[in-house]
């Protein structure tokens, strides 16, 4: 028999939802889950992924991973473009890595920063950092935001880590192990790598990551 292991409403619903074709909450065998929240916290919770599980055993999609709890996530171009997820995690504003076009707030600049990159190492998105940042910041005073690229793995994380390292005071080597802990299988590119680490040293005045290790 499993042991018993207490965590984090942000954890449990970041395991939830990265499930590759159903939610682990249909799973009998994966996990005994015991909600020891009051009844106010519970109807207050966003952790809906066995509210609506009909329509996600029919046509599964996952919610995107939750940063900061309520106000930042961080998912993929369908998880944008679905209505659904908009509505239940109160997501008002998008930050668009991908070269597609935003299908939510099309043409809405207010609740949109679009950074029409693609995934590759000689992209330069070290140059929007500073513009993610104080967008997300301004916004997450009031809404919630969600940071997305075309499969959610290189460029949104990449994005996520820039907004921790300045807005958060995590230096890049906190910032990943973070991100990776919300999600598994992030994975920015080598170019994307060295502008975050030279975000780094800009933020701090000094590069305190070694991102010649194995796990950069």
């Amino acid at each position: 028999m499993a042991g018993l292991e207490l965590c984090e409403p942000i954890e449990l619903y970041n395991v939830l939802n990265q499930a590759t074709k159903f939610s682990r909450l249909t799973d009998r065998n994966y996990l005994c889950l015991i909600d020891a929240r009051t009844k106010r916290e519970y109807d207050e919770s966003h952790l809906i992924t066995a509210i609506r599980m009909k329509r996600e055993l029919e046509d599964f999609l996952p919610y995107p991973v939750e940063i900061v709890p309520r106000k930042l996530y961080m998912g993929n171009y369908r998880q944008a473009c679905d209505q659904q997820i908009q509505k239940d995690l109160k997501i008002k504003a998008h930050v668009n890595v991908s070269e597609e076009v935003d299908m939510f707030f099309p043409n809405d600049s207010d609740n949109i920063l679009h950074i029409p990159v693609p995934d590759s190492p000689e992209a330069d998105m070290l140059s929007f950092f500073s513009d993610l940042c104080h967008f997300i910041d301004s916004r997450m005073n009031h809404d919630a935001v969600l940071v997305f690229s075309t499969l959610g793995i290189s460029r949104c994380s990449t994005a996520i880590m820039a907004y921790l390292i300045h807005s958060c005071g995590l230096y890049l080597k906190n910032a990943w192990s973070y991100v990776q802990k919300c999600k598994r299988n992030i994975r920015p590119n080598r170019g994307f790598v060295q502008q975050l680490s030279e975000w780094e040293a800009r933020v701090y005045m000094s590069t305190v990551t070694d991102i010649s290790e194995p796990n950069y």
